[in-house]
């Protein structure tokens, strides 16, 4: 695994490092914005995994994030972060990233979510190419998604920027329509691991995948207040 990790505290990098090097995983260390952009752009495929600090100098880690998503909206990217306001996270969230860490972490604790991130990203798109089908495994009335080769069609328009937290996300959604999800079910269905009550990553999560799902036609994904979310398209005309 390619890690490009975003931190501008030195003592931090050098303890990851040897936690790195323990799971045999490869790490550049970017210590600014203005570095961690310069490093992701130069080769953009190369990265696994993007971890980055929110705190940042010369330009803010959420900037950073913004740009990142600009080039990519597929790389898998938790977010480091000093802060602890809900609005943070959730604008974090909001802009495209997959997961957040709050500091002071655990190392285990981070190289947990990121096994948890890659196996449910990085491995579905690094499927060997003969593997890969042009049926559509996932169907119902206005939407078709193929999962091994990432593509999604809703009222036959294709959805290309799904993060991967946004695909397994409507995936989840897709697969049994009609059927409510909890928040809780939904924490531990797609991102792997317990959240311990976080639910507002789902409702950040769903918030932006609504925003690109509606761009192409009535909303599928429909709120059902008090309990969660459900994927509903039969009743939808386009």
């Amino acid at each position: 695994m390619n890690i490009l990790m975003v931190e501008d505290n030195h003592s931090v990098c050098e303890m990851m490092e040897m936690f790195f090097k323990k799971e045999q995983w490869q790490v550049t260390f970017a210590y600014d914005g203005l570095q961690a952009e310069d490093k992701f752009k130069n080769d953009s495929q190369k990265w696994d995994i993007i971890l980055l600090d929110l705190n940042l100098p010369k330009k803010d880690g959420m900037q950073v994030a913004a740009d990142i998503r600009r080039i990519s909206p597929t790389v898998p990217l938790i977010m480091l972060t000093a802060r602890d306001t809900e609005s943070d996270q959730v604008l974090g969230l909001e802009i495209g990233a997959d997961d957040y860490v709050t500091k002071p972490f655990s190392p285990i604790t981070l190289i947990a979510r990121i096994k948890a991130l890659y196996r449910r990203s990085a491995l579905s798109a690094h499927d060997d190419v003969n593997k890969q089908s042009s049926s559509f495994d996932v169907e119902t009335k206005h939407f078709k998604m193929n999962t091994k080769t990432r593509e999604v069609y809703l009222y036959d328009q294709p959805i290309t920027d799904l993060t991967p937290k946004e695909f397994d996300l409507l995936k989840t959604l897709a697969s049994k329509p009609r059927q409510v999800f909890t928040r809780s079910q939904l924490l531990q269905l797609v991102w792997d691991y317990e959240y311990y009550g976080d639910e507002r990553t789902v409702d950040a999560h769903i918030k932006k995948l609504r925003q690109k799902l509606e761009k192409v036609g009535p909303q599928v994904i429909q709120t059902v207040w008090g309990v969660g979310y459900k994927f509903d398209d039969e009743g939808q005309a386009q």
